[in-house]
């Protein structure tokens, strides 16, 4: 995909990145302790919490990652929001007063809120390091795919952009400032959701979409019985025949014409066979890549995403014009949709990866199964990964240190509990909307195969480009607002915790602050060097991740403090630890990060990619066990 600078959207990037430094440096000069500067004084309104809650909770991973991997997916994709969701009532009715009630600025204060013990203090800010990094990650990789499209800048620049920015947010008013940017870029993610989903409906279904973006027509070519010969293609018209490459059950042969090569998905069926070009990105062993066998300028790209067939009331039709959502879902289950599945492997010195066509049908799409396979193509290790993913988003939401710190900034538990109610409302009307998005998305030509978290805001410049420049504006301030929760959280774990509290520094109310603020510094630039290394992969996939760390290394210690009176400070530390160590060797043997080192997916250890249903009953069994052969101590806490 060739991204150009919008001059629009870089007018509304510098007002939004103009208002949200204006505002730290605003609540940056009433920032004076420690208790403003790691909980914003506990003054924050419970309505504004709320949003901001909401601003906080719908990251990188929820409106881009989700919308590309509904776009990608199908209903797949869906659950993750689903499950996201779901957790917020985990959230409501187990973690939020009683966890307000515990703790002062960090989650390591409320765990260790009875014992005053050191081992809980280590355990517990190890681990919300670890699953702030965890849900760095993503975030840090949307944002660099955000910036390609907006500021027609590089990947990595965007990451470095805003690792910088965010260092300012924190740095200047810590907790103040994050807050009241993620309440601005909660509320106004809602409503252009809203607008983008109006849009959506509004053009409808056709299937001739012809947004800026999509380019020339697929090369098709019919083969003659005398053109194969011992299942090889041997002549092609106009051709000269130079490779053949077979991948499961796919055939796909390369051709050159004119010095140039491209490689064709090759069909057969009963009534003969075809080849039809795929779009193909080869990276070179010099570093060069090519699209479709020519450099990225040449423009050699394709409409990607869009229906082949639309049947409304059982007539075949060319568009459907204004729909409603319902008459919009309806046609999608009932008409088929052209996807593009990626295959990858070497040829030669080069890397290849090709994307085909995959007609699919509406049901197939709007059902379980295209990602995660559940159902008739299932086998053990696929239930078994479902079943955890869905285990570690249910439970990881209220286990999300960035999240949990968030109950401090009210000043009440009461207050605590209708900030809770108010974003379960606006983030489950934001997932509701994301599947219109996502589903838009697939069927409008508007894709980036190489990045599906471009998705949404893809879409959106199909309809025009201040609506891309807004929405891909509060997006970009998306990330900015979760990427300072996390790096307050983080900077809150190494100043307050580990240094002050476990390592005894007893740091002055001024120092701590300072402290925190060099902590910052230093996670926001980890955080930037990690984001470039991972980009490309689908973000919602990262935070899964941090999801399920969070449900097996600090849910177990929370619920069991809350409501196991025998719960003992070695209990809970011993249950992080495992949680982390299980989850994090899961991960790290996982079939994604063995193609990460290239080691190849297949030859992974295991094929699960999420760890919960293994890491989660692991840690409970630990805290339960560990606090019988250990009992807690009649300890004073100060």
């Amino acid at each position: 995909m060739i991204y150009e600078i919008s001059y629009t959207a870089l007018i509304f990037f510098f007002i939004f990145v103009g208002l949200v430094v204006g505002l730290s440096f605003y609540f940056g000069r009433k920032t004076r302790s420690s208790s403003s500067y790691y909980a914003a004084g506990g003054q924050i309104h419970w309505g504004v919490n709320g949003i901001a809650f909401a601003g906080d909770y719908l990251s990188a991973a929820s409106f881009l990652g989700i919308c590309g991997m509904i776009a990608i997916s199908g209903f797949d994709g869906f659950l993750y929001a689903i499950g996201f969701l779901a957790g917020w009532i985990v959230a409501l009715f187990l973690i939020a007063e009683p966890f307000k009630r515990l703790g002062k600025y960090t989650f390591t204060d409320a765990l260790n809120a009875k014992f005053n013990s050191r081992a809980i203090t280590l355990s517990a800010s190890i681990s919300t390091l670890i699953v702030s990094v965890f849900y760095l990650i993503p975030q840090m990789v949307g944002a660099g795919d955000l910036v390609m499209p907006l500021l027609g800048m590089p990947h990595w620049t965007g990451v470095l952009l805003v690792g910088a920015i965010v260092i300012i947010i924190v740095a200047s008013a810590g907790m103040a400032s994050t807050t009241y940017v993620q309440f601005l870029k909660g509320g106004l993610l809602i409503v252009l959701s809203v607008v983008l989903t109006f849009f959506i409906l509004k053009n409808g279904l056709t299937l001739t979409p012809d947004f800026k973006g999509s380019s020339s027509h697929y090369t098709f070519i019919e083969l003659t019985p005398q053109q194969v010969e011992n299942d090889k293609v041997i002549a092609v018209s106009g051709w000269n025949v130079v490779g053949q490459q077979t991948i499961g059950d796919k055939t796909f042969v390369k051709l050159t014409q004119n010095g140039v090569e491209r490689w064709f998905d090759w069909t057969k069926d009963q009534n003969g066979s075809s080849l039809k070009e795929t779009l193909t990105v080869t990276q070179q062993a010099n570093g060069q890549a090519l699209y479709n066998g020519e450099p990225k300028e040449n423009r050699r790209f394709y409409q990607v995403g869009h229906m082949s067939k639309i049947v409304v009331n059982g007539q075949e039709v060319q568009k459907t014009g204004p729909v409603g959502p319902f008459e919009f879902l309806s046609t999608l289950q009932e008409s088929e949709i052209v996807r593009f599945k990626q295959v990858k492997f070497a040829d030669g010195s080069n890397q290849v990866s090709l994307y085909y066509q995959e007609p699919t049908t509406g049901q197939s799409f709007m059902l379980p199964g295209l990602k995660y396979k559940i159902g008739r193509d299932a086998n053990l290790w696929s239930k078994l990964d479902f079943m955890s993913l869905m285990l570690a988003l249910f439970l990881g939401t209220a286990a999300l240190p960035h999240i949990l710190i968030r109950y401090y900034t009210v000043k009440t538990p009461r207050d605590a509990r209708k900030s809770t109610i108010l974003a379960i409302a606006a983030i489950g009307g934001f997932y509701i909307l994301t599947l219109f998005m996502g589903l838009g998305a697939a069927v409008n030509g508007v894709l980036d195969v190489e990045s599906s978290n471009m998705a949404a805001p893809l879409l959106a410049r199909a309809f025009g480009a201040v609506l891309f420049s807004i929405i891909s504006a509060v997006a970009f301030a998306t990330v900015l607002g979760t990427v300072a929760g996390l790096i307050v959280a983080s900077s809150g774990a190494i100043a307050h915790d580990f240094i002050d509290v476990y390592l005894k520094r007893n740091m002055s109310d001024h120092r701590k602050v300072q402290v925190g603020k060099f902590a910052a510094f230093a996670v926001g630039i980890f955080a930037i060097l990690l984001g470039m290394a991972f980009k490309g992969i689908n973000v919602s996939f990262l935070v899964g991740w941090a999801f399920a760390i969070a449900a097996s290394a600090n849910l177990p210690a929370i619920l069991f403090l809350l409501f196991w009176k025998k719960t003992s400070e070695k209990g809970i530390a011993a249950s992080i630890i495992v949680g982390i160590v299980s989850s994090l060797l899961i991960i790290l043997t996982s079939p994604t990060m063995w193609d990460k080192y290239g080691l190849g997916s297949t030859n992974a250890p295991h094929q699960l990619e999420n760890p919960a249903l293994i890491s989660f009953p692991l840690a409970v069994l630990t805290v339960y066990l560990v606090s019988l052969w250990y009992p807690k101590r009649n300890v004073a806490v100060t």
